[in-house]
């Protein structure tokens, strides 16, 4: 992913990739499936949001909900473990209102202000998180040996306290296979940099830099986090009880008071991370709109807060409108995760077995993975296939009403809208470009290649602009610029999609 954005850095992400890649005859469906997949994945019941929400944009709706309804549900939790509260789902839905309010009101802002909200999230998340684990490694009075934090097995799959689960029923590796979801589901959100795009300078060097160095830290830290954890559990039947096993290996470390503050700082870590998650798909959602695949209503940049607002508010409201069914069934809601994850990747592994599917029409841009890029996208392409059918599976022993996966159901569902709304009607008039998408292909490796080869006064002082209104800016700039004679080149390009591909490989 990091070699394609860096090939097509616009904001559309996955569904403009899909576009780019995809025969000709067949772009404009294969942006429309990508499209609608990552912005909310959902299950049946909660598919009447919208019947043709899709692929990227339904994930991207849902992994905001899954984001900051665990973020409620945490803090309703501590405080029940630590003080007594009861908590109910109507409260819980209370305080995922209050988050989200939040997240809409600091993402009113440009993103040349959000990125003050990044540094503080990359402090919190790098820094802080090493101190709260060095904390609970010093402070715990005994620690597991390593035989337990890396050999022990154990299966939590049988309800109700039944001592047969899926590792008896099926083996061990059913177990290990269905329970890779959270770890795919922490590891989600490598098209951010993509989305992120046109409000970046440079991005066809720094967005795909971005995108591995963030994955790379995520790994790191979230594999040194968990093994911290697991060799300082003090009684591990204690910690497998508890509503919240978290809060129990920090208490039991740091005491009542410091496991509060270590808990309060991983809240601030998830509420960044739904504060990111929310602004990834309100830009998601603007260039769908852009490309006419949503409303086109929502395509527009307020004039004094220099942000998409509009999808900003649509995305929060669909986020919370999304987590209504755990008032009525804690069930229907648990699949959010899973939808999530399965509806992201699927829009990640679309455009990704399109370079394999067709190399001819994936012209690579400065960041190249050489020999090293078919391999690579053969085992995602096919790790993408293995995880959808394994979150398909049912996770717990036996299989009952309230006990079965419902993520096929809500697939198969999904899936006909995705794919009906294109045979009826968007067809007829979903083209999958815009012309703004080529502008800032061209304009992104215009500006890395002034930049290697000579810094002139024009592009020195667009270099050191402030970002607020960048996208209007350099459309502008690219309407009216004659800096060394593209202007009329530049005001030439077609709606053609094999000249937009030439024109970027020259370029």
């Amino acid at each position: 992913m990091a070699e394609i954005v860096s090939a097509i850095p616009t904001s559309g992400g996955p569904y403009f990739w899909a576009y780019m890649l995809a025969p000709p005859e067949h772009a404009p469906f294969f942006a429309w499936i990508t499209g609608w997949s990552d912005a909310q994945y959902t299950q049946s019941c909660r598919v009447t949001i919208d019947d043709s929400f899709r692929f990227n944009l339904i994930g991207q709706i849902a992994i905001t909900t899954s984001a900051d309804f665990g973020l409620a549900d945490l803090i309703s939790t501590t405080a029940s473990v630590s003080n007594g509260y009861e908590g109910t789902a109507a409260k819980t839905l209370g305080i995922l209102a209050v988050i989200l309010l939040s997240h809409v009101a600091v993402n009113l802002v440009s993103v040349h202000k959000l990125r003050y909200m990044i540094y503080t999230s990359l402090a919190l998340n790098t820094a802080g998180v090493i101190c709260l684990l060095v904390a609970v490694l010093t402070q715990s009075p005994q620690h597991q040996s390593a035989g337990f934090v890396f050999g022990k097995f154990f299966d939590g799959t049988a309800a109700n306290g039944r001592a047969v689960g899926w590792s008896v029923r099926a083996s061990p590796a059913y177990v290990a296979a269905t329970g890779v979801l959270l770890s795919q589901f922490t590891l989600l959100g490598f098209d951010a940099s993509a989305h992120l795009c046109e409000e970046t300078r440079r991005a066809v060097r720094d967005a795909p830099l971005g995108l591995l160095s963030a994955t790379a830290a995520s790994a790191c830290l979230g594999f040194l986090g968990v093994v911290a954890m697991l060799f300082s559990i003090q009684d591990f039947d204690t910690v497998r009880t508890s509503p919240l096993p978290v809060l129990t290996i920090m208490t039991d470390a740091c005491g009542r008071g410091g496991g509060l503050v270590l808990m309060v700082l991983i809240m601030l870590c998830v509420w960044h991370c739904g504060l990111f998650c929310l602004t990834s798909n309100s830009r998601m959602m603007f260039a769908f709109a852009r490309d006419g695949g949503i409303p086109h209503r929502l395509h527009m940049i307020d004039a004094h807060f220099k942000s998409p607002i509009r999808t900003v508010i649509f995305g929060a409201t669909c986020s919370f409108l999304l987590a209504l069914p755990a008032l009525g069934s804690q069930v229907a809601y648990n699949g959010t995760a899973t939808i999530a994850t399965i509806g992201l990747y699927l829009s990640y592994g679309i455009p990704i077995a399109m370079t394999l599917a067709y190399p001819r029409n994936f012209k690579r841009g400065p960041f190249k993975l050489g020999r090293a890029s078919k391999p690579v996208a053969i085992i995602a392409t096919f790790w993408i296939i293995f995880i959808t059918i394994a979150f398909c599976l049912p996770t717990v022993n036996p299989v009952e009403s309230q006990t079965l996966n419902y993520t096929p159901v809500a697939l198969g569902i999904v899936g006909v809208f995705a794919f009906g709304s294109w045979g009826f009607w968007a067809r007829k008039w979903f083209t999958g470009r815009c012309r703004d998408h080529c502008q800032i292909c061209i304009r992104q490796l215009d500006f890395l290649g002034v930049e290697m080869v000579e810094r002139s006064n024009n592009h020195h002082r667009d270099g050191e602009e402030d970002g607020e209104g960048l996208q209007t800016h350099r459309q502008d700039e690219m309407a009216t610029s004659s800096d060394k004679g593209s202007a009329d080149q530049k005001s030439q390009i077609t709606v053609s999609r094999d000249f937009e591909l030439r024109e970027i490989r020259e370029l």
